[in-house]
């Protein structure tokens, strides 16, 4: 028998597609709305990163920006509601560190261009340690070998 794949998708932006204004720095800064499917039946917790490969121009790309860093979410859960606070999170699940040095999420602020935003889903194959919130670095080093699926959803947006 199949199993599903792993999928990662938003009710408010297609795959590809324009992020709206209000997820944005432009707007009200909110989490955009998100569901998954697929999970494997072998995953104990699943991570999501949330980045910027084309900062700060997509020209000329001299980094990847971090938006959002979260953890240990129950494998049960399907998404995460729109603009989810910290305390609404799904039980157990950890925050990391974005590349403003704190928690939560920091929505896209492009400073010129159309950046891309990669939503990216893991699945993995244990629960992680209380990292202290760790940079999405710290956090892929302690995923590496534990990831059984991945999934990945990319959304624009300019100023």
């Amino acid at each position: 028998m199949m199993s599903a794949k792993l999928q990662i998708s938003s009710s408010a932006f297609a795959h590809g597609a324009g992020i709206p204004r209000q997820f944005t720095c432009q707007g009200a800064d909110r989490s955009p709305p998100l569901s998954w499917s697929g999970v494997p039946a072998g995953a104990r917790s699943l991570a999501l990163v949330v980045d910027d490969p084309d900062a700060p121009d997509p020209k000329a790309p001299k980094m990847t920006w971090v938006h959002w860093v979260l953890y240990n979410l129950a494998p049960e859960t399907t998404g995460l509601a729109e603009g989810v606070a910290p305390g609404a999170l799904p039980a157990g699940t950890l925050q990391g560190k974005n590349d403003w040095k704190r928690t939560g999420y920091g929505g896209p602020c492009p400073p010129i261009g159309r950046h891309r935003y990669f939503h990216r889903l893991y699945a993995l194959d244990t629960m992680l340690p209380d990292l202290a919130h760790p940079t999405k670095e710290q956090l892929l080093r302690a995923m590496a070998g534990h990831i059984l699926a991945q999934a990945e959803l990319v959304g624009t947006y300019q100023k």
